[in-house]
């Protein structure tokens, strides 16, 4: 089955254990996912609770990409916010399944995040990605505007600093309008 699709994930052992094993694989890659290698099952089990119980009570989105029964990558659109920023969301832990990269997995994940924000009646969303092999390339291909860089903000997975790119995108009403 070549088509993707895209839906909210739920806490059952099975999604659990298919988001752990993504977890564990990105973070094996040098995906900079705020994780360190080794992951263990239980640390990386914990993470993926934590964040659908999040989800359950409405403080953050997580969805899943579908390619039948595989569960392809995953991306979660944080929600809570001070009651000064309800208008913005962010975009956190975009992940693409090794066998699933380069099919178009990371956009259809960031395009649904987009339509929720905008859905929740955000009109900002913000990201960040590393510096080293992050996923810049793609965020500006999606409209994302870069603000800057903030050098040495967190460690790689397997050692070594890396500084974070930092990214905007107006959407819903607040988008620009292309003429």
């Amino acid at each position: 089955m070549n088509s993707i699709e895209i839906r909210a994930l739920s806490d059952d052992a099975a999604t659990i254990a298919m988001l752990t094993d993504l977890l564990i694989e990105t973070v094996a890659a040098g995906g900079s996912v705020s994780f360190m290698h080794p992951l263990s099952p239980e640390d990386a089990r914990d993470f993926w609770r934590k964040s659908l119980a999040a989800a359950a009570r409405g403080e953050r989105a997580v969805l899943g990409a579908w390619r039948g029964d595989a569960l392809a990558g995953t991306i979660t659109l944080l929600l809570d916010f001070p009651p000064n920023q309800p208008h913005r969301a962010e975009i956190a832990k975009l992940m693409t399944g090794r066998d699933h990269r380069g099919k178009g997995v990371a956009t259809r994940l960031m395009r649904a995040a987009e339509e929720l924000a905008v859905g929740k009646g955000r009109t900002l969303l913000v990201l960040d990605t590393a510096s080293d092999e992050g996923a810049a390339g793609l965020y500006e291909k999606l409209g994302f505007t870069l603000t800057g860089e903030i050098p040495d903000f967190a460690l790689k997975p397997h050692g070594g600093l890396t500084g974070t790119l930092i990214y905007w995108k107006r959407i819903g009403a607040a988008a620009p309008t292309l003429s």
